[in-house]
């Protein structure tokens, strides 16, 4: 019978012991978000953060820009979270517009408040195998989903569908730095299904309703459900279809309800760390 691996569960269990610890200090940690433009997933997102962030004890901010912000305006932003002593977390929620460069705005941020663990120097040392002063948080989630499981990393072939910077590739790193044999797989991997019928663990994060059928999956194995979309019914469904795939896996991550609260989860814990490093506790 195939288990299921409850994101909620466990989010809400590291929320709680992370509200537990903050009682023990008189300050508070910071986390600031920064949205540009009114993308209503973006805003429902923030929104979601902000308030788990502060039910959980933490100073929340929640700075809005509009569409047409200047790159010079935001940079000018992160350069003052950059200088103020309250501020221990900076996360500007992507996706940018168009206009803006990315790569040019996560860079701005100093790695050492850099919550979602996108500054290359912090993207650099997972890779490495150094620690760095955030991990990615969905990967980093999925990680901790792994191991509150009691579900082996090393020695096991773990396929990942996706190779973005958010998810695919410092997941990757996170499984190679657990001795797990890694295959990236994307648009152009040639048979993709057979690859994905070698994986003990599966992580599907490529952003395509149901995409990953039955006959993709191996007997036994563990399957991580990343994404989230939306039915034309309305329905929030994952890439898995969790219908064909449950019953044959041995575990299963749902979608609302598995991945998705650990993103969370583990950007309050980064947050936390870091408010920890930069007081000394």
């Amino acid at each position: 019978m195939t288990k299921l691996i409850k994101g909620k569960e466990l989010s809400e269990k590291i929320v709680e012991n992370i509200s537990e610890e903050l009682k023990n200090y008189t300050k508070k940690p910071g986390l600031t978000v920064i949205i540009v433009g009114d993308n209503p997933a973006s805003r429902v997102y923030v929104n979601k953060k902000k308030r788990t962030a502060e039910n959980a004890g933490f100073n929340s901010v929640v700075i809005e820009l509009p569409e047409d912000v200047t790159r010079e305006e935001l940079e000018k932003h992160i350069d003052e979270l950059n200088k103020d002593e309250a501020v221990d977390g900076i996360l500007v929620q992507l996706p940018l517009p168009k206009h803006i460069n990315t790569y040019d705005i996560l860079e701005r941020i100093l790695p050492e408040k850099d919550v979602d663990g996108f500054h290359p120097e912090n993207v650099g040392k997972l890779v490495i195998g150094l620690k760095p002063y955030a991990v990615s948080c969905t990967p980093y989630g999925i990680i901790r989903l792994l191991e509150e499981n009691n579900i082996e990393i090393e020695g096991r072939h773990a396929v990942i569908i996706g190779r973005s910077n958010i998810v695919g590739k410092p997941m990757a790193s996170l499984l190679l730095n657990r001795n797990a044999t890694v295959t990236v797989c994307h648009s152009k991997t040639a048979s993709l299904r057979r690859v994905c019928m070698q994986a003990d663990i599966l992580v599907a994060a490529v952003g395509r309703e149901k995409f990953v059928k039955r006959d993709w999956v191996k007997p036994g194995a563990v399957v991580i459900d990343v994404g989230i979309n939306r039915t034309e019914e309305g329905k929030i469904v994952g890439d898995v279809d969790f219908e064909e795939v449950s019953g044959k896996a041995e575990y299963i991550t749902p979608v609302p309800g598995g991945v998705g609260p650990m993103t969370i989860a583990m950007l309050l814990s980064n947050t936390l760390e870091l408010f920890k490093l930069h007081n000394d506790l």
